[in-house]
């Protein structure tokens, strides 16, 4: 490419957008990375010297004068002639340090590879540069091997070469691929939004909450179902004296699932001054069990643990059941307490003519708000006077909003950092019946349905009649085929992400799927796009990862308004396997030093516990599988041109396929062994000759069907158990349950989780398996989470499916 189309593909790449999209980029070897590792931004101002990168790149003001320097010290040594022709190949070799691709151009993706010190340049743009200016290499670059073969032109440009030449300068910059949503949120092929996530704290007992005392310090606290509470640092240590220790008040049990215990934790907006904490957590008194919420004050000697001797109760509601205890407590900017409690348990709301939502009478199935400011001396909490239910006799004033089910986890937004849009609305999931999943605006005085509607639909038909009803919609709702329970999240306005500023995350605590919304500002209606973990090199960056625990339980804000959540993977009080994540999107950051928060100081007085991640990040390769190399390629970079051996077929399977070209078979004859395993090396032979018979069946085992064949990397996922063979219904199938299937039949890639009976149906077959969640690394679907063998809610047409594959479907 000549000179003149390098500058033309520049000055298009500044018109790219910057917006969330429902689309990213295809698939390519590169992806935007700064040389600190870190993502490209928009720099505040236009940069005055790399300007073709003002509009995103890697270089602030500062790095952009430092270039700028360079550029003249290179170009005063060059003659006049010299300099009309070649300061122009100068500037462009320098200013992609700036380049979105820049750790891609300069081998910084590469850790086992040393820096380039001049940018992968495509080949007839070497040989133009060579022609006219290869003396400025004396001047760019320190590197002696690359001076040594200045007189050799082929030598020279494969030297300064990129692997993948499809990815050079300047051939990146008019790449469609990569540049066509150039700093947005990728996307794959059905628009699931790829983030990553950073491990923030682990080894938690079914985290509950995480929360801050806007106290300046950026603590974040912990709350863990059993009853403690831990202090975490800025730099993620935490202290091993308990916040919180009411362990021993605390109702709660082992038993999955069990919704009891402690549910909440919120500071009071003025903590500094107050020193008060309010918490909600289930009781047991005389036989009753009860929901409390109480109030205590920090301890005057640690500023790291209440005094757990100044507790005040200032709320108890009787639960008539064990579930749907709500759970959830804030305070709004009118300085207010809001109390989120459930229905009161079971199904249906049985509880009265109406049930306990529609009673305004009741505490139950309601939004609270209480005044509890100022409550040293006099009643415990006043009612805001302008509370909507103030002079209804036939209601309690502490309501705010009724007709809500079970809200777990609700939150306020804190409004567009900039124009304050937004700011004060009140978000929350509610958890359905048997149907549907809702996210709802809770606003005064209104009536959001419950027991007379789940979702948009009606649940009581005789009451959802009833003209006075008068409920409000949700913004969203969605049924139980996408999740069974609702975990409601954030509207994200945090610093780090500018591309996820206004959208609401949440996700679902049975499926673990993790969801979001985006309010169309023109129409008023809210588009929902999933979110999923970035594949390829998406989430390859310094300590990130891309994978999570499946029951999604709660999600968080920081002091800084960066976004969190935390799952486990065993839905226990008592099981440590609880971890906390961050959110973070690697298609865009904020321009450095944004950011930066200055922590006030914190006194500590227990011993610190360094925090150590435990997490991964998971790459679909079964082993690293090196690019082929030229061998031409600069001793510096050398390495071995041979192509590694694709992954052969396991011998048993290989010796059952011997077997089915020789007889005809019925797609009910038993296939594969999810069990036996090839003796000696992964992939080998086995010395000897095939066995003639079948190895046996175990229960686990799976074969793939397509259209009354047996299918090698596709097909409907049938499996064998307690002698016989069904199928799996697509009901929260997904990637991570294919790839237990795909592995247990010698694939290391999954190309796609076939739903719907995509493979057709299974109908002369039992349904064995349903709701089944994996984690991906279990050696049969049987080890996953399902509803229990031969327990289901669907039909054939819901049969699932894999697509599985050798090779790297990202690569």
């Amino acid at each position: 490419m000549a000179l003149a189309g390098c500058r033309a593909a520049l000055a298009r790449l500044v018109l790219l957008p910057l917006a969330l999209a429902p689309l990213g980029a295809g698939p390519g070897s590169a992806h935007p990375q700064c040389l600190d590792f870190k993502p490209p931004f928009r720099p505040p101002r236009p940069l005055p010297f790399c300007e073709q990168y003002s509009a995103f790149g890697c270089c602030d003001a500062e790095q952009d004068a430092a270039l700028s320097r360079r550029y003249w010290a290179v170009t005063s040594r060059l003659e006049p002639d010299t300099f009309a022709v070649c300061a122009a190949y100068v500037r462009d070799l320098l200013c992609q340090e700036c380049s979105p691709y820049a750790a891609h151009l300069f081998d910084a993706e590469d850790p086992s590879t040393p820096l380039r010190t001049v940018p992968g340049l495509c080949k007839d743009y070497c040989v133009d540069v060579w022609h006219n200016c290869r003396t400025i290499f004396r001047h760019l670059s320190p590197d002696p091997e690359l001076w040594a073969l200045e007189t050799n032109r082929a030598k020279f440009c494969r030297y300064l070469s990129l692997d993948d030449a499809d990815y050079c300068f300047p051939r990146l910059l008019v790449n469609e691929n990569l540049n066509v949503n150039l700093g947005q949120v990728r996307a794959d092929t059905e628009g699931c939004l790829e983030l990553c996530l950073v491990e923030v704290a682990n080894r938690l007992r079914n985290p509950v909450a995480m929360v801050h005392a806007n106290d300046g310090t950026h603590r974040f606290f912990v709350a863990e179902q059993v009853g403690l509470v831990w202090t975490y640092l800025p730099n993620r240590s935490r202290l091993e004296k308990p916040f919180l220790n009411i362990s021993e008040a605390v109702l709660t049990s082992p038993w999955e699932g069990d919704e009891r215990g402690f549910l909440g934790i919120v500071f009071h907006p003025q903590f500094k001054d107050t020193g008060k904490v309010y918490v909600y957590y289930s009781v047991e008194i005389s036989y009753e069990e009860m929901i409390r919420i109480s109030e205590f004050k920090i301890s005057p000697d640690d500023m790291n643990t209440v005094d757990h001797r100044s507790e005040r109760i200032i709320l108890e509601i009787e639960e008539p059941a064990s579930n749907h205890n709500g759970g959830q407590l804030l305070f709004g900017d009118d300085g207010y307490l809001y109390i989120f409690t459930g229905d009161g348990g079971m199904a249906g709301d049985p509880f009265g003519k109406f049930g306990n939502s529609q009673n305004k009478s009741a505490l139950l199935g309601k939004v609270l708000r209480i005044d509890v400011n100022h409550n040293d001396r006099g009643p415990l909490y006043r009612i805001p006077p302008d509370n909507p239910f103030v002079g209804d006799p036939l209601a309690r004033p502490e309501v705010y909003a009724y007709g809500v089910r079970n809200m777990w986890r609700c939150s306020f937004d804190r409004g567009d950092p900039i124009t304050k849009e937004g700011q004060g609305r009140l978000f929350c999931g509610d958890v359905g019946q048997n149907k549907f999943e809702e996210v709802d605006i809770i606003e005064k005085g209104k009536n959001y349905g419950w027991r007379a509607r789940e979702g948009f639909e009606c649940y009581d038909k005789k009451l959802c009649a009833n003209s006075s009803l008068d409920d409000v919609l949700p913004i969203y709702a969605y049924p139980h085929k996408m999740g069974k329970s609702v975990t409601g999240g954030y509207i994200y306005r945090g610093c780090e992400s500018p591309n996820l500023n206004g959208l609401y995350i949440f996700g679902d605590f049975m499926s673990g799927r993790l969801m979001s919304l985006r309010e169309n500002q023109a129409t008023r209606q809210w588009q929902y796009s999933e979110i999923c973990m970035g594949r390829g090199q998406t989430c390859m960056f310094p300590g990130m990862i891309n994978n999570y625990y499946q029951y999604i339980i709660s999600f968080a804000e920081d002091e800084a308004g960066e976004l969190y959540f935390m799952s486990t993977g065993v839905p226990s009080a008592t099981s440590a396997s609880g971890v906390i994540y961050k959110m973070v999107d690697t298609s865009r950051r904020a321009p450095p030093g944004k950011c930066q928060i200055k922590a006030a100081p914190v006194k500590v007085k227990s011993r610190i516990i360094s925090f150590e991640p435990k997490e991964k990040f998971i790459s679909k390769t079964v082993t690293a599988r090196p690019k082929p190399r030229t061998t031409t390629k600069a001793p510096r970079r050398s390495t071995s041109t041979a192509r590694p051996t694709p992954p052969s077929t396991p011998d048993w399977a290989e010796q059952i396929l011997q077997l089915l070209r020789n007889r005809s078979v019925t797609p009910t004859t038993p296939i594969l062994s999810s069990t036996r395993r090839p003796s000696g090396r992964r992939g080998g032979r086995r010395k000897g000759r095939p066995s003639t018979a079948s190895p046996p069946l175990r229960n686990g085992a799976v074969r793939l069907v397509t259209h009354q064949s047996l299918g090698r990397d596709r097909g409907r996922v049938e499996i064998y158990v307690g002698r016989r063979w069904g199928t799996v219904c697509d009901d929260v199938w997904d990637s991570k349950a294919a790839a237990v299937v795909c592995r247990q039949l010698g694939f290391p890639y999954v190309v796609k989780a076939a739903k719907r009976a995509e493979f057709g149906e299974g109908r002369s077959l039992p349904i064995l398996l349903d709701d089944v969640r994996c984690t991906g690394q279990e050696r049969t679907l049987l080890e996953c989470f399902h509803a229990g063998v031969g327990k289901h809610n669907c039909d054939h047409k819901e049969d699932a499916g894999v697509i599985c594959s050798h090779q790297d479907p990202d690569l």
